[in-house]
């Protein structure tokens, strides 16, 4: 054996190994290292994110080229030689188990002895042959049993007799059941209709129908009874309830405004009273008075209590009987906000100073002011004021 082999296994050879090249020695320049570059700035709207290299091709299986996987492999020392090969001995034979005694005794024939496990690759025991089978007696012969006599011959049936056809009653059609009657609006949508009797149907002897019960309606009738005639009127009459009766009796101050009781305020306050007395001759109570301010502002009121029937009828009718005296204009409606009283507005003048006429009426009273340097808005809501303070509600 070559001395190159002695140290690998039987029948193999010892690749030589090979020697690394040794790197070789830096030279010296005389020169200092150079530092790497600086990163390169960003150009004004160039991105952020590097530009991606594009991916490669990939390449089909197809147009790849075979590689040899056992390309440059020494396979050599893979050689075996058969004759290099030594044989494995010969197993050793095994000894056959001895066959276990009887445990108790059969009446039967004795069971065959049953061959000792042996090698796998041992010849198989002979296995005794087995027993002929027992000879059992033949069978009888068959009993021989007396033949069966001839069958009788009976004469044939003669032929049936042709009969006419039978004549069936026409069946008659039923009578047409009655028509339903029209359903009524007063019953219920989902109670079925009443079934009727069937035709010819009588009634047992002692037999007595008893009658229908109606449903009633009355009580929804009482009810939409009394709400028109007691539900229509107590809204009607609701304010009247509240309105009357009342009084009226005048506050020395209200505001900022004070009563004046000099001569002159005094009569022409009687004066307003008689006029309003004849121009309402239902009132039953009357008032007026004269009302002014530090500031030279002046109001003037006078009214009454009673009933009216027509609040709304009334004011216009109190602003028509005004106009002439204080030069009235086109008058304007205010909302008071309470169902039952209206009021009215006109501006004119007095005694050659521009003046606001406001009255109010309701089913128990009736005020009318006559103010100086206010508006309209401003006289509608100190006549509101005055009213409060004067016209009292009384409860019935």
């Amino acid at each position: 054996m070559p001395a190159e082999e002695a140290h690998g296994p039987s029948g193999t050879r010892k690749l030589p190994a090979e020697e690394a090249p040794e790197p070789p020695a830096p030279r010296w320049s005389g020169s200092a290292a150079v530092p790497p570059p600086p990163p390169r700035k960003r150009a004004w709207g160039e991105s952020a994110e590097p530009t991606p290299v594009p991916p490669r091709p990939v390449e089909a299986p197809e147009d790849r080229a075979p590689v040899d996987p056992w390309a440059g492999a020494d396979t050599g020392g893979w050689d075996l030689p058969s004759g290099e090969m030594p044989e494995l001995p010969p197993l050793p034979p095994t000894t056959p188990y001895p066959s276990p005694a009887p445990t108790r005794p059969y009446s039967g024939p004795p069971a065959p002895a049953s061959p000792a496990p042996g090698h796998p690759l041992s010849p198989p025991a002979a296995y005794p042959a087995s027993p002929a089978p027992a000879a059992y007696p033949a069978s009888p012969a068959p009993v021989a049993y007396p033949a069966s006599p001839a069958p009788v011959a009976y004469p044939a049936s003669p032929a049936p007799a042709a009969y006419p056809p039978a004549a069936y009653p026409v069946p008659v059609p039923p009578p047409p059941a009655p028509p339903l009657p029209a359903p009524s609006k007063r019953r219920r949508r989902n109670a079925p209709p009443p079934v009727p009797p069937p035709p010819g149907w009588q009634a047992p002897k002692g037999y007595v129908p008893v009658p229908v019960r109606k449903r009633r309606k009355w009580p929804w009738v009482l009810l939409f009874t009394l709400a028109c005639c007691c539900g229509c009127p107590a809204y009607w009459a609701m304010p009247m309830m509240n309105q009357v009766p009342a009084s009226a009796a005048l506050p020395a101050e209200v505001a900022d405004l004070r009563l004046r009781q000099d001569d002159r305020s005094t009569a022409a306050a009687k004066k307003l009273e008689a006029e309003v007395r004849s121009a309402h001759w239902l009132a039953s109570d009357t008032f007026a008075g004269v009302y002014a301010t530090g500031s030279g502002k002046r109001v003037t009121v006078f009214g009454g209590t009673g009933f009216w029937f027509s609040p709304e009828s009334e004011a216009d009718a109190e602003i028509a009987r005004l106009t002439e005296q204080y030069s009235l204009g086109e008058p304007r409606v205010i909302d008071t906000g309470i169902r039952g009283r209206h009021e009215r507005c006109a501006v004119g003048r007095a005694d050659g100073t521009d003046v606001v006429v406001c009255t109010s009426v309701d089913h128990g009273s009736i005020a009318t002011a006559v103010f100086t340097r206010l508006s309209v808005d401003d006289s509608a809501a100190l006549l509101a004021t005055l009213r409060e303070q004067i016209v009292t509600q009384q409860q019935s």
